[in-house]
């Protein structure tokens, strides 16, 4: 055998020859013959949230082609909420992104009030605001905790998700739900924030703050971290722009794209915060936009606690009334945790929209 020939693959009757003593040849240096291997990633159980498939196919350790397979959640919401007034169907909102709920409903809110032009009181924006932000801090602690498990660091997940505990007990005060909050309303809010919430909320921005700074060098500063995740998955500008990329995605790029700041709605156009971007659009920056934005989402809330006015927190005599959405359409779009959400709704003049 030359050195330029190349072994064929490993048969078993090699183990076997090497069993007996026989020993194999060894192979020499070079470039070895791979053959392309298809891989399927997921689905994951049907009862986990956000399921999806990906058929990838590597050459040796490299992936040369991926193809996302969706829909395996797929419910038919769209068509679901023809059958529904806009009080159900914000249940159905919740449950678009379940670490998301209720951004997923505030978007809704918002689109059926612009159509039916109601005005909604300035407390009740100031709290939909803080909960926006609040919900955004919960679904990020999620991806920081569980992102870094992943490349087998252990410790930040439990870090992550006992500051979650800490937001999601203080949300829970005043929804009365720790997933499906169905807070919002039409006009609103379903109720006003409980006794003692301000003092209780301002202590848990204050533990959060101090406990982010260890952040930055459990995740941020962890080797394994750094070294899995730093030019890898690397995404231009143009390319995200073209394939439609949006929330920490495109702005890991370095596009500071942000509904909250282009197209403000409820109170983010009363409110100092930046949208924190990154430079080289790889896996580390996705996770780095991250952090930053739930420092950002501190700031906010902590502006909304101080501004907070005193006043109705929802329109009068809308709570338990169907709404008629006025013949018409609406498209608006709303910065959610991980991305852009857009809604388009349709009004015919009925309870149901079309």
């Amino acid at each position: 055998m030359s050195d330029t020939d190349v072994r064929p693959a490993f048969q078993s009757s090699d183990l076997m020859n090497m069993v007996r003593g026989g020993g194999v040849d060894i192979v020499p240096a070079g470039e070895f013959a791979t053959e392309e291997m298809i891989l399927n990633i997921g689905p994951q159980h049907p009862s986990t949230h956000g399921v999806l498939r990906i058929v990838v196919e590597l050459d040796g350790e490299v992936i040369t082609r991926a193809e996302p397979v969706i829909g395996y959640m797929h419910r038919g919401a769209e068509k679901l909420a023809e059958f529904r007034d806009a009080r159900q169907t914000l249940v159905l909102m919740n449950r678009h992104d379940w670490l998301s709920a209720f951004n997923n409903e505030l978007g809704w809110t918002i689109a059926v009030e612009r159509l039916a032009e109601i005005e909604v009181p300035d407390r009740a924006q100031w709290i939909r605001t803080m909960f926006a932000e609040l919900n955004r801090i919960m679904n990020h602690l999620v991806f920081m905790g569980s992102y870094p498990l992943e490349l087998g660091a252990m410790t930040p997940i439990f870090y992550s998700f006992r500051e979650r505990e800490m937001v999601q007990d203080l949300v829970e005060s005043a929804t009365g739900a720790r997933m499906h909050h169905s807070f919002a309303r039409v006009g609103g809010l379903k109720d006003d924030l409980p006794r003692g919430f301000l003092k209780r909320a301002g202590e848990v921005l204050a533990a959060l703050r101090r406990l982010l700074k260890e952040y930055d060098q459990l995740i941020m500063g962890n080797e394994i971290v750094f070294k899995r995740c730093r030019d890898v998955g690397p995404i231009h500008p143009n390319i995200a722009i073209a394939y439609g990329c949006s929330g920490p995605t495109l702005q890991s790029t370095g596009v500071a794209m942000d509904p909250r700041k282009d197209t403000p709605y409820e109170k983010y156009g009363e409110v100092e915060f930046e949208v924190p971007v990154g430079e080289h659009g790889d896996s580390y920056d996705r996770l780095w936009v991250l952090v930053q934005r739930v420092r950002q989402s501190c700031d906010i809330v902590e502006q909304c606690l101080d501004r907070l006015p005193p006043g109705p927190y929802r329109t009068s005599g809308l709570l338990n009334k169907a709404i008629k959405i006025p013949e018409g359409e609406i498209y608006i779009r709303t910065e959610n945790p991980l991305g852009v959400q857009g809604y388009y709704v349709v009004g015919n003049g009925k309870k149901e929209p079309y």
